[in-house]
C-alpha cells in the first residue's frame, strides 16, 4: 500500500510542466501580437523612411531627394504654412475650449449637460462637414459673404475657422477632465485668506491645470496639421504639408518626394507627442491622493458670462452643422431653398454613389469588431502576464507608436509597404482588407490605452489563483477579464465605428474604385463641384456614426448592468 506522501508526489512533475507550458504559450501569444503590430505600424513607416532615399528608377540617391525638397520654394513655404496655421489654431482652440470647460467644471451655470453634448458634437462629423459648412457660409454664393470685406473663407482664415471647429472636442475633453480634478483643499484656503476670485484663478485654477492646457494644446497643434480635409476644401492656393503629399503621390505620382514631405509632417508630430508624454508624467505626478473634489458655489455674474459664452459658442457649432444639413436639402442653392432629397440621390452623382456608403458602413463594422479584438488582446498582454517583461513593454511600445504618426504618413507607408510585389501581403492592397488594417492601426493607441486602463482594474491575483489551479490563461480571460472589461470593449468599438465612418487622412490612397468611402466621395463630389451633394454625404455620415455611437454606448450600458451588477449594490 502506498503512503499519502507516495500518491501526491507524481502530482508536482504536471503541475510544474503546466506552468512552463502556460508561460510559454503566454509569450508565443504576446509574440503574435508584436508581430502583428510590427507589421501593421513599424514595417510601413519604415518603408517610407526607406524610399526617401531611393529615386523614381530605385536607385540609391541618398538624401538628394531631401536636398530637392528645400530647393523648393513652395514645398518649404508650405511648412511654415502648416506650423503657423496649427499654431494659431490651437492658440484660439484651446482658448475657447479652457473657458468652455472653466464653465462645464468649475461654475454654477445652467444647462451643463445640453452644452456640453452640443460641444461635442463635431466629434461625430468628418473634417470636411465645417469646410463645406464654411462655404456656404461665406463662400462665394454663402449666406454672410459680405461680412468678411476683402478677405477670403479660401485660405488662411477658412483652415484655421475650420479646423478649430473639428478640433473643439478634443481639447474640451482633455480640459474638463483636467480641471474635473482640481483640489479642492486650494480653495478653501485661497477663500479662507480672502482672495479674490481673480487671484483664485490665477494661482490656483491656472496652475493646476496649467499641464492639461499644454496637453490640450499639443493635441490640436498634430490634429491641425496633420488634417487633409480642411485645407483641401477651403484651403484655397495656401499649401500645407497635408496637402502636399496628396499632390505628390495622386497628382504627380512622385512617390519618393511624397515620403519626404511625409517625414517633414512626422517631425512636429512626433515632437509633440514626446511633449505631450512628458507632460502627462508630470500630470499624474503632481495629482495628490488626499485631494478633495471643488464643489463650485453660485457667482452671478461670473455664472452668467460663463453662459453667455458658452451658449454663443455652442450655438455656432450648431450653425456650422446646421448649415451644412440645410444646403443638403436645398433644391438649387441659392436661387431654389425649398426642402428636396435631390442631393441624396447619390446614385447620379459622381464620387461613388450608395455604394461609397455602403463600403463605409462596412469598414465602420469591421473596424468595429477587429479594433475592439485586437486592443483588448493587446492589453491583456501587456498588463496581465508575469513573466517576459522585455517583450510586454516592446508591445506596449508599438501599441502606442500610432499616437506619432499622422494618418496621411500611415497611408503613403502602406503604399510602400503593401503595394510591393515582393510582399506576400501584396493581394491585400486595394481591398477592403487594406482599409480595414489602415483603420485599426491609425486609432489603436487610444483603444489600446482605454483597455489598459479597463483591464487594471483587475487585481493580478485572478492569475496567480488561476495558474495555481491550473486554470489555462485564455479561459482566465475569457470567463474573468472579458466580462469586467466588456462595456469598455464596447464602447471602443463604438470609438473603431465613429472613427473610421470619418476618416480620410489614412484611406486617402488605399481605396480602389470597388471601395471608395463615403469621405472620400465628399472630396471626389466637392472637387467635381457637386458641393450640395458632398454636404448631403457628409451629413449622412455624421448621422450614421451618431447612430452607431448611440447604439454601442447603449451596449455598453446593458453590459454593465449584466455583467458588474456586482459593483452597483
Amino acid at each position: 500500500m502506498s503512503t499519502p506522501s507516495e500518491a501526491l508526489a507524481p502530482i508536482a512533475i504536471p503541475r510544474t510542466v503546466h506552468f512552463d507550458r502556460e508561460r510559454w504559450l503566454t509569450g508565443a501569444a504576446a509574440l503574435l501580437v508584436v508581430l502583428l503590430l510590427v507589421v501593421i505600424v513599424a514595417l510601413p513607416v519604415g518603408a517610407l523612411v526607406g524610399q526617401s532615399f531611393y529615386d523614381r528608377a530605385g536607385a540609391f540617391v541618398g538624401l538628394t531627394n531631401f536636398a530637392r525638397y528645400l530647393e523648393s520654394p513652395a514645398l518649404v513655404q508650405s511648412a511654415f504654412n502648416s506650423v503657423g496655421l496649427a499654431v494659431i489654431s490651437a492658440v484660439l482652440c484651446t482658448s475657447i475650449a479652457y473657458v468652455y470647460a472653466y464653465g462645464l467644471t468649475l461654475s454654477c451655470m445652467p444647462a451643463k449637460g445640453l452644452l456640453r453634448a452640443v460641444a461635442l458634437m463635431p466629434l461625430l462629423a468628418p473634417s470636411l462637414l465645417p469646410a463645406i459648412s464654411l462655404i456656404y457660409l461665406f463662400g462665394n454664393q454663402g449666406l454672410f459673404k459680405g461680412l468678411l470685406g476683402d478677405l477670403s473663407i479660401y485660405g488662411p482664415l477658412g483652415i484655421v475657422l475650420g479646423s478649430v471647429f473639428w478640433t473643439l472636442p478634443h481639447a474640451l475633453l482633455i480640459l474638463t477632465t483636467a480641471m474635473a480634478t482640481s483640489d479642492g483643499r486650494l480653495y478653501e484656503a485661497a477663500q479662507t485668506l480672502g482672495a479674490s476670485r481673480w487671484r483664485i484663478f490665477r494661482t490656483v485654477t491656472l496652475p493646476a491645470s496649467r499641464y492639461g492646457l499644454i496637453v490640450a494644446a499639443m493635441v490640436v497643434f498634430v490634429l491641425v496639421i496633420t488634417d487633409f480635409g480642411v485645407p483641401k476644401v477651403v484651403g484655397g492656393q495656401t499649401g500645407v504639408l497635408a496637402t502636399d503629399i496628396y499632390k505628390q503621390v495622386v497628382g504627380q505620382q512622385n512617390f519618393q518626394m511624397g515620403a519626404v514631405v511625409g517625414l517633414v509632417l512626422l517631425i512636429p508630430a512626433v515632437l509633440s507627442f514626446l511633449v505631450e508624454r512628458r507632460v502627462r508624467r508630470k500630470q499624474a505626478a503632481a495629482l495628490s491622493a488626499r485631494a478633495t473634489p471643488y464643489q463650485p458655489e453660485p457667482v452671478k455674474s461670473r455664472d452668467r458670462a460663463l453662459l453667455v459664452f458658452c451658449t454663443l459658442t455652442a450655438i455656432a457649432i450648431v450653425v456650422m452643422i446646421g448649415m451644412a444639413v440645410f444646403a443638403s436639402l436645398a433644391t438649387y442653392w441659392p436661387y431654389k431653398l425649398t426642402p428636396s432629397l435631390k442631393n441624396y440621390d447619390f446614385s447620379n452623382m459622381d464620387g461613388g454613389g450608395w455604394g461609397s456608403y455602403s463600403n463605409s458602413l462596412r469598414l465602420a463594422l469591421y473596424a468595429a469588431v477587429a479594433g475592439a479584438f485586437a486592443t483588448f488582446v493587446s492589453a491583456y498582454f501587456v498588463e496581465k502576464p508575469r513573466h517576459f517583461g522585455l517583450l510586454r513593454e516592446l508591445l506596449n511600445l508599438l501599441a502606442n507608436l500610432p499616437l506619432a504618426v499622422p494618418g496621411l504618413v500611415l497611408g503613403v507607408g502602406y503604399i510602400f509597404f503593401f503595394n510591393s510585389a515582393a510582399n506576400p501581403l501584396h493581394g491585400l492592397y486595394g481591398g477592403m482588407a487594406i482599409l480595414v488594417i489602415c483603420t485599426v492601426a491609425h486609432f489603436f493607441s487610444v483603444a489600446h490605452l482605454t483597455s489598459l486602463t479597463a483591464l487594471r482594474q483587475l487585481d493580478r491575483e485572478y492569475e496567480l489563483v488561476s495558474e495555481s489551479m491550473g486554470v489555462p490563461f485564455w479561459r482566465t480571460l475569457w470567463r474573468v477579464h472579458l466580462p469586467v472589461a466588456l462595456p469598455t470593449v464596447l464602447n471602443v468599438a463604438g470609438y473603431f465605428f465613429v472613427n473610421a465612418m470619418t476618416t480620410v487622412s489614412a484611406v486617402v490612397f488605399l481605396y480602389s474604385p470597388q471601395t471608395t468611402l463615403a469621405a472620400i466621395a465628399v472630396l471626389n463630389m466637392d472637387d467635381a463641384g457637386d458641393v450640395a451633394p458632398a454636404a448631403a454625404m457628409a451629413s449622412l455620415i455624421m448621422l450614421t456614426a451618431a447612430v452607431g455611437r448611440g447604439l454601442f454606448a447603449l451596449a455598453g450600458h446593458w453590459a454593465l448592468k449584466r455583467t458588474q451588477a456586482w459593483r452597483q449594490r
